[in-house]
């Protein structure tokens, strides 16, 4: 190996020096650098090789591209991967393998996995997925109801949303149960600019309560009362209340779901006892189609997920604070279904009443 020393120039040396420096051009430009500024400062191969962790060889093929070509020749000379041009015989089979079960036993395939399999770029992988829609790393759930009268129940409830009937009041019911009222050890860390707020690790448990609510279909306002449990005889003194919210001449009609405290001999009674009480239940698995169910998703953004409570009687009192604030500006849920003819066939006017 030539082991002279080379000779650089003011430019030159400046130029080395930048990038030896420089945050942007890249580990490579500054080993380089590095490697010829010591060269010209006389050292010895091995010396330069111990010091900058690169082998000798290296040492001589740049010093020997900059003797012949200068600053032009101290440049990575890579061809860089050949161009692969995504085929539409290419990208059917990555959307066929895509729907394949993993072979390393994982759940699902990333791109880098999936790219490792068929042998391409994993960035292939990656806009093949994007063009189609395709994220295998998310999942979704749902619950399909078992009920064989769905679809008569369905249109039942949906028929009170969109034609209620003359002279009647409709409201959704339903209970928001096991509501923790927990404390906090450690005080909160108020947000601020550039961090959210924060709640220590540890808390302490007062108990739990359960909420009935009503929402009227047509004001948006909510009807609601705590309870230590949700009992049969507790949904039958929250209708009891409920009623005297209600004009005597209006007919009732209330949309529930199908828990078995809704269903007991003293609920019979009580309608025996109010006629103008019909109770609408909901299709099992079927949630979704009781509006109180998004309403109580709102108070639990609102109020009792990030809430500190003391008690459950604090946590009482927040939850009925809320309730009369909400009060002040309700606003009734806009019910649509955009296409009636494709499963579920609503009637002109719902007239029919579950006992």
């Amino acid at each position: 190996m030539d082991t002279q020393p080379i000779k650089l120039t003011a430019a030159e040396r400046t130029e080395f020096e930048r990038r030896m420096r420089s945050r942007t051009g890249g580990a490579h430009a500054a080993l380089v650098a590095r490697v010829l500024l010591l060269l010209a400062e006389g050292r010895p191969y091995r010396e330069i090789a111990e010091r900058l962790a690169c082998s000798q060889p290296f040492i001589s093929k740049w010093k020997q591209r900059f003797v012949d070509e200068g600053l032009a020749g101290v440049y990575v000379r890579h061809a860089g991967r050949p161009i692969e041009v995504l085929t539409p015989k290419m990208e059917a089979r990555i959307l066929n393998w895509t729907r394949k079960n993993p072979t390393d036993g994982s759940t699902h395939w990333s791109t880098r996995r999936l790219a490792k399999q068929l042998g391409v770029p994993h960035m292939t992988v990656a806009r093949v997925w994007k063009k189609n829609g395709i994220q295998p790393h998310r999942m979704e759930r749902y619950m399909a109801s078992n009920d064989p009268d769905f679809e008569t129940k369905a249109a039942d409830v949906i028929g009170l949303y969109l034609h209620p009937p003359q002279h009647a009041a409709v409201f959704c019911v339903d209970e928001k149960t096991a509501i923790q009222a927990l404390d906090r050890k450690d005080p909160i860390l108020p947000l601020s600019p550039g961090r959210a707020e924060r709640h220590g690790f540890e808390y302490v448990r007062h108990g739990t309560l359960s909420l009935f609510a009503a929402l009227d279909t047509k004001t948006g306002t909510i009807f609601g009362k705590t309870v230590e449990r949700h009992t049969s005889q507790a949904f039958v003194a929250f209708l009891a209340d409920l009623l005297v919210k209600v004009p005597g001449k209006l007919e009732v009609h209330i949309i529930c779901d199908n828990l078995s405290a809704h269903k007991t001999k003293r609920v019979e009674e009580f309608l025996a006892d109010h006629p103008r009480v019909h109770l609408h239940f909901t299709p099992t698995y079927s949630s979704w189609l009781n509006q109180v169910e998004l309403w109580f998703s709102k108070i639990e953004r609102d109020l009792i997920h990030r809430g500190v409570f003391t008690s459950t009687q604090n946590l009482a009192r927040r939850i009925m604070t809320y309730i009369r604030r909400y009060n002040e500006d309700p606003r009734p849920i806009k019910w649509k279904y955009n296409d009636p003819t494709q499963r579920i066939h609503v009637a002109q006017r719902s007239t029919g009443t579950v006992h």
